[in-house]
This record gives C-alpha cells, structure tokens and sequence, in this order.
C-alpha cells in the first residue's frame, strides 16, 4: 500500500460507516489574456492521492458492515491533441493503476455519479465554505438526490468538515515527509548561502532574490514556498516587505525570509546579516539577543511540552534583553514578567514565534488542544515540523536609542519535533556571527 493509500484508509476509517466524503483539487486560475498562473494543486487532494492535474476530485466512501471502503478518482480524460499543446495527461484507467485508487472516472461524469453515490448515505464529508463553486456544485448533487424521494431515496442526513480531519492527519509528518522536508530546507539553506557570498554594498535586493531562485531551481525545487522578502536597512522592519527593489547600502543588514517548494513539500528560512560582511556593535548586540532567544525557544521543543512553551521561551529572553540595551526602561518596567503581563515588548516584537510547516509554508493543524477544557496549548509529538523564528525590529522612536535605530532582525529555522527535541533541518545556513562573517571574508 502506498503512503497515499494509507492516508486514504485512515481518513476513511475516521468517518460514519457509510459515509461519503469529497475533496477537489485546485481550479486553474487565469493571469491575464490567455495566460494562467502556474498551475499548483490543493494540498490537501495531493495528500491523499500524489495526483497534481487540476479537474480531479477524489470521492471516498466508508467501509459498512461486509461491505469494504473505496476510493474514487474523476480526472481529465486522455486527449492526445491537448497534450501536444499543454503536456501528459493519464486519463481515468492510467491514472487509477498509477494512484491506485479503485475505481477512476472522466470528470464530466461527476455530476451524474454523485447523484447516485449519495443515495442513502448516512453523511457527506467535504470542506464547508473552502469554495462557492464547490458548495453550489455540493447543493446541486444533494438536490439530484432530494428528487428522487418518491422512489425511496433519501439523502444524507448530516454534512461534517471534511477539513477538520484532514488537518490533525497532516500535523504528523512520517518519514518520506520528513525526507522531502530536509530536501527542502537542505536546498533552501544553500541559497541563502549564495546570496550571503554574492552580497555587496550596492547591489539592488532583488539581485539577492535571483541568486535564490537560482539556487532552487538549479537544485531541483520547482517553486518558491512563498514571495521572497528580501528587505535591506529600514525595509526588515517591515515584517511582510516584498517590493525588493531598494539598492542596499554599505552598513545595512540585509534580512532574507526565503524558502523553496520540494516535490510539494515546503521550506521557510530566514537569515540576517550586513551587506559588507561585518556587524556594526549595535546590529551585533541585537543579533546575538534574537539568535539567544532562538536557542532557549529550540531548547523547549521536547515531546509532551505545550507547543506556547516555544514563543514563551522565546519572549523571556527578548524581553530581558530590551531591558538590558535600555529599549524598554527598567525604571519604569521593573522586571521581565511585568514586561511579558504587560506586552510592553510589542514595539519591538510583535509576531509569533513559529507556525506549522509542510506542505503549506502555514500549515494545517490546531495550535491549540481543541478537546480539551479551556483549549491549552497542545502538546509538541514526535513528527510535527515547525519554524522557530524570533526577531526584533526597532523603528525610530522617543525614548529608543539612536544607535538602533532601523535595525530588524529575524533567524528561522525548520524543525522536526524527535524523541530527543528539536531536529533542525536548516543548519546548512550559517547563523552565527562568526560563520557569517567567516563565510563572507572569503567571497
């Protein structure tokens, strides 16, 4: 059995007996004129089928009684004209050997089957409000269904998020997504090393941002997990900066938030360093804080530990050191915990420490323990993948030394959560200031 088969047994196992559940991959989206974006498949559908052609829509249906679960593909048809103008395309009977679902249909038949694969279920599964299109697609096949009442027909009873499920299924990543992760961030981490060796003063930030798309295309991913930020001087105050078209000057850092898509699985790093090879005093201070609180954050990703324990380990450290370099007054703050009950530090900190990674750059999953009282923060398991990511960003300000002024700083790193804590699957690009600058004296 394949990985995708066994997510589709699991997925189907987790559902009323009977049931039936609908999941569509991506549509196609137009760009301009006759032109598409390029085209990416719903991660959600790739999940439980490794199948990346749009027009498909995968039916499962629960296994009841004697009466085993199946799994149903709809899919383009085979089209050899169309091939030669947009490429290979399997058709149902190819694509139901090579995905190994039971039984694969041309997607023109939908509408028709569902009619008939919804007669007396007791549920339907599919995502609530993810599309208009879709949910209308859904009410007409419950009407088709309605109609046929006089007949003894009835159709289900309960429509439940499909999503909901699927979202705790991928929280966990086995082994072959972890492989395809540190592909990801192995590449990913690469480029940031390019970048760093080709920075000099002068150069404009998006020459930074094509030595990354180099790096990853020369290196096999196929796309960039999200628009790269690279935001010199000022702009890396700028948490979601993308215009990337400043000319960097001598004495900025240069923040670089930049990550690559490996066989659909994501990567998300984030590298700080000065344009000329040497931290400024001030720029060093900052850096060595956020790459301090960086490790007392990595230091409390241990199985069992509530997944806040991460930004609050985090947080401390930030916070003793704005204390420390005079950005918060201590005469008036007194100590870190009324600094943390206060969030005096949001000026200079006003992000999280981290978010789930995989296929998506935010990946699915609850941060919180959605069963239990109150909703704590749940529990880190061995096999969830997250980013650890603190920075600071001080803009000018009264009572906010001159010194650091236009300084933001940020360090990520993806992480495996293992029996023994964090497994950081970035170290390939150098974070501290000696390998930073070790790196860039010998460009």
């Amino acid at each position: 059995m394949t990985a995708y088969a066994a997510r589709r047994a699991r997925l189907a196992a987790s559902m009323e007996p009977g049931a039936v559940a609908v999941l569509a991959t991506s549509p196609e989206v137009a760009r301009n004129s006759d032109s598409d974006y390029p085209y990416r498949h719903d991660s959600h559908f790739y999940y439980l089928t490794g199948f990346m052609e749009p027009e498909s829509v995968l039916v499962l249906i629960a296994a009841q009684g004697d009466t085993p679960a199946r799994s149903i593909l709809f899919c383009r048809e085979k089209n050899v004209e169309r091939e030669i103008w947009d490429g290979f395309r399997y058709g149902p009977a190819a694509a139901r050997d090579a995905f190994g679902v039971d039984e694969a249909y041309p997607i023109g038949e939908l509408d028709a089957q569902m009619a008939r694969l919804l007669a007396d279920v007791p549920a339907l599964y599919y995502a609530h409000a993810h599309s208009a299109a879709f949910d209308a697609q859904v009410a007409g096949w419950l009407k088709a269904v309605r109609a046929q009442a006089r007949s003894g027909v009835t159709a289900p009873a309960r429509t439940k998020h499909l999503l909901a499920l699927l979202d705790e299924m991928r929280l966990i990543k086995d082994e072959s997504e972890q492989a395809l992760m540190l592909r990801a961030a192995t590449i990913a981490a690469g480029a940031h090393v390019r970048a760093m060796r080709a920075a000099r003063p002068g150069m404009f930030e998006y020459e930074l941002e094509a030595e990354l798309l180099y790096e990853f295309r020369r290196k096999g991913a196929q796309f960039p997990a999200y628009t790269p930020i690279v935001a010199s001087g000022a702009s890396a105050c700028i948490l979601h900066y993308s215009a990337n078209n400043a000319q960097t000057r001598d004495g900025d850092l240069v923040l670089i938030d930049a990550g690559c898509e490996f066989d659909s699985y994501a990567s998300d790093i984030t590298r700080t360093f000065p344009v000329n090879g040497r931290f400024s005093e001030p720029q060093k201070l900052l850096y060595e804080l956020v790459l301090r609180a960086q490790e007392a954050a990595l230091q409390a990703i241990v199985p069992g530990r509530p997944y806040s324990d991460v930004h609050e380990a985090a947080l401390r450290v930030l916070a003793e050191g704005m204390l420390d370099l005079r950005l918060l007054d201590r005469a008036t703050w007194g100590n870190v915990d009324n600094v943390l009950a206060e969030r005096a530090y949001t000026p200079f900190y006003m992000h999280g420490t981290g978010h789930w990674l995989g296929l998506d750059v935010h990946d699915t999953g609850s941060y919180r323990d959605l069963n239990a009282a109150g909703k704590p923060s749940r529990p880190l398991l061995a096999g969830m993948a997250l980013t650890v990511e603190p920075g600071i960003y001080v803009r000018p300000g009264p009572n906010v030394p001159e010194r650091f002024w236009n300084i933001g700083i940020r360090i990520e790193d993806d992480v495996i959560v293992d029996a023994s804590g964090a497994r950081v699957l970035s170290g390939g690009a150098p974070k501290t200031v000696q390998e930073i600058e070790t790196l860039m004296a010998e460009r």
